[in-house]
């Protein structure tokens, strides 16, 4: 018997080694691949879920950042129910939820593993390689293929802009409250390359709901390091920041003055422009929600529920869409208020679970943040990239700060 108990142990400690590693292939793969990416998040589930027990996962649902996404998925499963379209649509529309359920399964893993810095480093060190293409790009373009969008060599100007502003901000922050102990020479570079990681988004490709999120979390920052007087300074760089980009960046300019043009076009004649077919998909779904407030119409109607709203249509009232753009309208067509109740309960949760002043706190607050404010103009949770960005930014940070605290109660 204690043979068997410390072969049991020897096998737990291995797999769970193993899961450490393909959790940081994950962070590796994501900014750069989906495909790897999804072959390694199944490689880390084969390996982690043996390795936990029950009581170890259990404690984890029964808390409140474990446990409100779960209860979210729950509600999507039930929401097929009285969905009224085809199973298939059903299904996929709970295919946005699925990966809800692995951010307890990551609090449980990294309140356990010493390794969770690695998955930074890797999830950085990609970035950055992605950074450095992302210049290249723009740098050489003679030199290289071309791209859909300048500047943006893999996926999307949204993912990148919001994985490099999390990179940048994170750097920037980690060299604040890390500066006694890292010394000038590296406090330097990491607020070098936070300044690349900023500077690319600002000059380089231009997303606007980066624009958006970045005042938000450079005020947060402010109030982090110094509390109220730190966020009027931080109110104050923005200020200045805005009158710099906008004399010195053109990239700025045309994507303001193309956001202008856009928005005139749509109260013209609604035309179906990026910015048009945003306001329009929003204020289709205010009356989509209210004809089904408490419960919504079901997981999987929203294409059904567009498809009947914009019958007879042109332009931006006549596009059919499978998003709203917006998380908490996207949970609501489904879901009603119950649904989108819990969603801002999961937020909440996840923000709380970040306070306090250590780095692991400061990053997840900045992926928290930065999906909850960009998911004004997108379904981040229900996106890919997006999706597992805050799926392992919320699991691995969160066990990080679980497991020091529980050190530091010890």
């Amino acid at each position: 018997m204690p043979a068997l108990a410390t072969t049991a142990r020897f096998d737990r400690a291995f797999l769970l080694r193993l899961a450490d590693y393909f959790a940081v292939g994950v962070a590796v793969a994501l900014p750069w691949s989906t495909s790897a990416t999804s072959i390694l998040i199944v490689l880390w589930l084969i390996a982690v879920l043996p390795a936990l027990d029950a009581v170890q996962v259990k404690r984890e649902f029964m808390s409140a950042a474990g446990g409100l996404p779960v209860l979210l998925w729950c509600l999507g499963a039930l929401g097929m129910l009285w969905a009224d379209v085809s199973w298939p649509e059903r299904f996929a529309g709970l295919s946005g939820f699925h990966r809800l359920l692995v951010i307890p399964l990551l609090l449980a893993h990294f309140r356990l593993s010493e390794r969770g810095t690695w998955v930074l480093a890797g999830f950085f060190a990609s970035s950055a390689g992605v950074l450095v293409a992302s210049f290249a790009f723009v740098l050489a373009p003679g030199m290289l293929w071309p791209l859909p969008v300048t500047g943006v060599p893999v996926h999307d100007d949204i993912f990148q802009g919001s994985a490099f502003l999390i990179c940048g901000l994170g750097a920037l922050g980690y060299a604040a409250l890390e500066r006694d102990r890292l010394g000038r020479r590296a406090t330097g570079l990491l607020i070098a390359v936070g300044i690349l990681f900023l500077a690319n988004f600002a000059f380089v490709t231009i997303s606007r709901i980066t624009l958006l999120v970045a005042p938000v979390l450079i005020v947060l920052f402010g109030s982090q390091l110094c509390r109220w007087k730190g966020a009027i300074a931080g109110g104050t760089v923005i200020v200045v920041a805005a009158a710099v980009l906008w004399v010195g960046s053109p990239a700025v300019r045309a994507r303001m003055h193309a956001s202008v043009q856009e928005i005139e076009q749509y109260r013209a004649t609604g035309a179906a422009t990026s910015i048009g077919m945003h306001a329009a998909f929003l204020k289709e779904s205010l009356p989509i929600i209210m004809s089904a407030p408490v419960i919504g119409h079901g997981t999987g109607s929203i294409p059904e529920q567009f498809r009947r709203m914009t019958a007879g249509e042109t332009g931006a009232a006549g596009v059919v869409t499978v998003n709203p753009h917006n998380q908490t309208f996207a949970v609501a067509i489904q879901l009603g208020a119950l649904g989108a109740l819990v969603l801002w309960a999961m937020w909440i949760a996840h923000f709380l679970l970040f306070r306090g002043g250590a780095i692991a706190a400061w990053l997840g607050t900045v992926v928290v943040v930065e999906n909850v404010v960009s998911s004004v103009a997108h379904s981040h949770l229900f996106d890919f990239n997006n999706g597992w960005l805050y799926v392992f930014g919320v699991g691995v940070l969160g066990g990080m700060m679980l497991r020091e605290r529980g050190t530091n109660a010890g």
